[in-house]
């Protein structure tokens, strides 16, 4: 067996990842526009002779030695990114070494992640010794929370036992993730004129069922996430000043932890306020591995520290137990004039390689 940390193995994918990435940086690739990164993404494996499948802009492949007799680890991150913001001072899509830096749109959410992901697979593609088999899945559409991305890849892989979701959290083990619901909210009035004692003001019943909102504390508390966390984010009543207005609507994001289904919220908001509710999925679930799984002591043993992550990705589609990890700080996404350090993606790939070592 080739040794791991052998200096210029990892020297060698660092620099296979890291040029990876000024490629993936170089090209804009936004939810649903990444046409062109998904292409890179063919090529970088093409030129490694690793067969890849395509679905929409998502790749995916498995390791060469593949046996249906084996269960599967997956590993994942995403190759989509958001718009850069009007405070960049960069080019967002020139790659710029700089202080030990790297410069570009998507260096640090997610494509560092990405990279090293990749680089680990890559590690591990021509093993024949190993009890789990390996996919790697590059998706689509995760920063829009889409219907194309992960989500349609996923039926097309072999059960998958657990999976490791890329995404930047300085290589510290996030073991839970809080799902999200978004509720559209609409109270019902009658409408008359402001200046008679007439109709029944919408806007008012919608005040009473955000109190409500804000006050309330779900009884069961996670361990791990706190407590389930409502926030209305958007209200929206009126035609003009001297009309009560019939109608008022409000938005509430619910971040929601593995002690509640999706369904279990709704119901409960909803037996709780006079206002109709209406939530837009039910898809991005909560999602958790236990502290005991092999994967989650592996790194353990290498120092780094368990949390629940507030934040949603792709792990909310998945149903099996699933560990977010990446080099990388959730601090730096979406930021202007985001980076990661060189340093980061060169520790994020020895530590995949060190921690599936153990598993696999």
């Amino acid at each position: 067996m080739t040794p791991i940390f052998e200096k210029d193995n990892l020297t060698t994918l660092t620099h296979q990842a890291t040029e990876l990435l000024k490629t993936l940086i170089s090209t804009p690739s936004f939810s649903r526009e990444e046409d062109d990164t998904a292409r890179h993404l063919e090529e970088f494996l093409q030129k490694k002779a690793i067969p890849f499948h395509r679905k929409k802009n998502n790749i995916w492949a498995l390791n060469q030695h593949f046996d249906a007799t084996k269960p599967t680890l997956l590993l994942n991150s995403h190759h989509d990114t958001v718009k850069p913001n009007k405070s960049w001072t960069l080019n967002p899509f020139e790659p710029l070494e700089r202080d030990g830096k790297l410069y570009g749109l998507g260096s640090n959410d997610a494509g560092g992640c990405l990279v090293s992901l990749i680089a680990t697979f890559c590690y591990f593609y021509e093993r024949k010794d190993m009890a789990y088999n390996i996919a790697l899945v590059a998706s689509a559409e995760e920063e829009i929370s889409g219907k194309e991305g992960l989500e349609i890849v996923v039926p097309d892989l072999p059960p998958i036992e657990f999976a490791i979701v890329g995404e930047p959290t300085e290589m510290h083990l996030a073991v839970a993730e809080k799902g999200l619901l978004v509720l559209d909210c609409t109270a019902r009035g009658k409408s008359g004129h402001a200046a008679r004692d007439e109709g029944e003001n919408a806007l008012y019943k919608a005040i009473k069922d955000i109190e409500w909102i804000t006050g309330y504390r779900f009884p069961k508390v996670s361990p791990t996430l706190g407590p389930v966390k409502m926030s209305v984010t958007m209200i929206n009543a009126g035609t003009q000043h001297n009309v009560v207005p019939d109608t008022c609507t409000f938005t509430v994001d619910v971040r929601v932890t593995e002690q509640y289904t999706l369904e279990e919220v709704v119901e409960e908001i909803q037996a709780n306020i006079q206002s109709e509710v209406d939530a837009r999925s039910v898809r991005l679930r909560p999602s958790s591995i236990p502290n005991e799984h092999a994967i989650v002591q592996a790194g353990l043993r290498l120092g780094r520290n368990t949390y629940g992550s507030p934040t949603t990705s792709d792990q909310a589609l998945l149903e099996c137990p699933s560990l977010k990890m990446g080099p990388g700080d959730s601090g730096r996404s979406h930021t202007a004039d985001e980076f990661i350090y060189l340093h980061e993606i060169e520790a994020g790939i020895a530590q995949y390689v060190k921690m599936l070592e153990e598993v696999v």
